[in-house]
């Protein structure tokens, strides 16, 4: 894949989470009590993940244990949003008329959502950070001395019989 294409997928796959998060927003405060600071914490975990998805697939990996530790976060983050969120959805669902099992479904499926996305930009940045970073890993081609043996030509210009040029 070329690195245009990359950075145009890179840009769907954003647009995607954000419309993951957006319904998880909605949903969330849609269920929330009635009054602003309510509707701001419900709508707080999953803007939380947004912003931690950005960090883990835009920061490189430059230590290995800090990284596992961001994962570690990270995961402990959208496990958060998904408890809050999938609650939230669900009550918000059986409230405007879903029954049976959509109500408990629907949220599975914008987490879902959410969670594809997330890996994706996670995987499509580092692939861009491979294509941009210069290649460490290959090493410089050695170069080796070239021997040429130079004729000589007499000030005159004029080459001897048997001599093909060469000074002796």
């Amino acid at each position: 894949m070329t690195m245009p294409q990359l950075i145009r997928i890179r840009w769907a796959v954003r647009a995607t989470l954000l419309l993951g998060v957006a319904a998880s927003i909605a949903a969330n405060v849609l269920h929330a009590n009635g009054n602003p600071i309510s509707q701001t914490i419900a709508a707080w975990p999953p803007l939380a993940l947004l912003l931690t998805v950005e960090l883990v697939s835009r920061v490189p990996v430059h230590r290995r244990d800090l990284a596992v530790l961001r994962v570690v976060a990270t995961v402990g983050i959208s496990g958060i949003a998904a408890w809050v969120s999938y609650w939230h959805m669900a009550g918000v669902a059986a409230r405007y008329g879903e029954t049976g099992a959509s109500p408990y479904l629907l949220p599975i499926s914008v987490d879902g959502l959410i969670v594809v996305a997330s890996i994706c930009l996670v995987e499509l940045g580092g692939r861009i950070r491979e294509a941009t970073e210069p290649a460490a890993a290959e090493p410089e081609p050695q170069h080796q001395a070239t021997v040429t043996r130079l004729s000589v030509l007499p000030a005159n210009g004029l080459v001897r019989p048997g001599t093909n040029g060469a000074a002796r």
